[in-house]
């Protein structure tokens, strides 16, 4: 017959502190329905068919990662930049254009990847494409700095993260807070490279959630061991 006659002191701290560590791990596997729900939605909508832009608008966040369509023309004159890299590491910056929309709003548009060779539109004025152009690409909510994000260099219309809302203040034109990225379709001249969305979502949920539950279980045996060595666990 088992006994056990469990002391105070040590059934004080241990029962907060396997409750914590349980409370941890359950909360890691809600994280990953939460996240699972995520991923399936956004290969979801990679996967479907383009819709027009106002359409992806009304349905809020949810449209992130969705493929839309927009006609216009672009504001070349007030193209920004985000540093980035291209194949290879090699160095260089996303071109951010305006475009105007024919019912005559406006939204930005990541045209693509150009080396740093390449960031003056003289050197590949091929790719400034004038007039109207239809184009799709994915819908992207705007990037917020990080704590070691470098702070924007106005003077040269550099950016080191997707702040739409700093960038759309920047270019002087009122548009939504989102940024489509151009899919991979070929600009004249081969600059910019679109087709360069990026999906990078950590799943380390299960993982985190069972080295919570690990943790938990390993502080009951060294609260039941400890009972034993004192005489108060038989069986």
């Amino acid at each position: 017959m088992t006994r056990f006659r469990p002391l105070f002191g040590p059934t004080l701290w241990f029962l907060p502190g396997v409750a914590l560590l349980a409370g941890l791990g359950f909360w890691q596997l809600q994280r990953l329905q939460e996240k699972e729900t995520l991923i399936a939605s956004v290969e979801a909508g990679m996967k479907a068919p383009p819709v027009p832009l106002a359409d992806a608008l009304s349905r809020g966040a949810e449209a992130e990662y969705h493929h839309v369509r927009v006609t216009g023309h672009f504001l070349h004159e007030k193209e920004l930049y985000v540093f980035s890299r291209g194949a290879r590491g090699a160095v260089g910056v996303d071109v951010i254009a305006p475009l105007v929309q024919d019912d005559g709003s406006t939204v930005l548009v990541d045209r693509g990847f150009v080396p740093e060779a390449l960031r003056d539109p003289t050197t590949r004025a091929a790719g400034q494409v004038a007039g109207e152009v239809a184009l799709t690409g994915v819908l992207r909510l705007p990037q917020k700095p990080g704590l070691f994000t470098p702070a924007a260099n106005r003077q040269a219309r550099l950016w080191f993260v997707k702040n739409v809302p700093e960038m759309a203040a920047a270019t002087g034109v009122t548009a939504p807070l989102v940024l489509i990225e151009a899919d991979a379709t070929p600009n004249p001249g081969g600059w910019p490279l679109g087709g360069r969305t990026q999906i990078e979502f950590s799943n380390d949920h299960l993982q985190y959630a069972m080295t919570w539950f690990g943790l938990a279980l390993a502080l009951t045996a060294v609260y039941l061991l400890y009972h034993r060595s004192k005489g108060r666990l038989q069986f």
